[in-house]
């Protein structure tokens, strides 16, 4: 008669091995613990949670047999555990993923729970998703802004796919649209209320010592040249002319707050509170885009958002 494993059991048993074999995290998941709670969760058809409440859940036999095998490919390939589940949580949210997109971690979705509401005047009716991978950020501002049209562009074909796969999932196949574009090249001059955008960052050096877990990700959503800014550069450049009026960008960067400012003294860059602090995700007004009596300044404001 087979032993009775618990929930509690696969959890620490993946913890160890994780630990042992020296991953690296950061795909949604922070630590050992964290993934390992995922894949016993993923295993067991249950969102994440508390694990505390399940620890002495019995685990069927095919559970426990799926969970060694995520495990085992988890340790011997070293992907991301969204990859071997085809599943990546942002807050409440959980999306289809595969290696066509990388996976969902974008802190604007932080800033989506209370839809921007202190920066908007009004509630975005336009809104464009730039390089919108999984399409994560557009179905989140999608019930963020639930009378908004919203735009979902990325040069990908491949990314494009599994966003409408998500969007199906959401049943937005109405309000969200799926273009394929070169950021702003095949948008047709359309302008927008609200444009967000978690763009390539990562600088050239950064990109040769990625650890493997991460060379997993198409290299052409991470890659953003040299400085980490050649994306973002064309972002900044042409956002005025798809913003309409009192419209606002918000733009991911990663650690590239310092290269920005130092590339755009003459911007007013205002730098957003998220759990990964000020200076990863910044905003600025259609406004301060076309203003051009604004001396240079050697450091920007940062108000943050509360």
């Amino acid at each position: 008669m087979a032993a009775v494993v618990t929930a509690g059991e696969l959890f620490r048993s993946a913890v160890d091995r994780f630990r042992k074999a020296r991953l690296v995290f950061g795909h949604g998941m922070q630590d050992a613990r964290d993934e390992a709670a995922y894949l016993v969760f993923h295993c067991l058809g249950l969102p994440p949670g508390d694990l505390a409440e399940h620890r002495a859940r019995r685990v069927t036999p095919v559970q426990h047999r799926k969970f060694e095998r995520l495990v085992e490919r988890r340790v011997r390939e070293r992907i991301p555990a969204a990859y071997l589940t085809h599943e990546a949580w942002l807050g409440d949210y959980s999306f289809y993923v595969d290696k066509r997109v990388i996976v969902p971690r974008s802190f604007i979705a932080e800033l989506l729970r209370d839809g921007l509401s202190i920066w908007l005047k009004r509630p975005a009716r336009t809104l464009l998703d730039l390089c919108t991978g999984s399409g994560c950020l557009a179905v989140l501002a999608a019930h963020a802004f639930p009378r908004a049209m919203i735009d979902a562009s990325d040069i990908s074909r491949g990314a494009l796919a599994v966003a409408r796969r998500n969007l199906a999932r959401y049943d937005l196949q109405h309000r969200v649209r799926p273009v394929r574009s070169d950021l702003y090249a095949g948008l047709r001059g359309r302008c927008y209320d609200l444009i967000l955008s978690n763009p390539p960052y990562v600088t050239s050096a950064s990109m040769r010592s990625l650890p493997r877990e991460y060379r997993h990700e198409p290299q052409l959503a991470l890659s953003g040249g040299s400085d980490g800014l050649d994306a973002v550069r064309r972002i900044l450049r042409e956002a005025a002319m798809h913003l309409n009026p009192g419209g606002l960008l918000v733009c991911e960067i990663g650690h590239n707050r310092r290269a920005l400012e130092r590339a755009f003294p003459q911007l007013a860059f205002v730098w957003l509170e998220t759990s990964a602090g000020a200076d990863h995700v910044f905003l600025i007004e259609r406004e301060a885009l076309t203003r051009t009596d604004r001396p240079p300044s050697t450091s920007s404001t940062a108000r943050r958002a509360r």
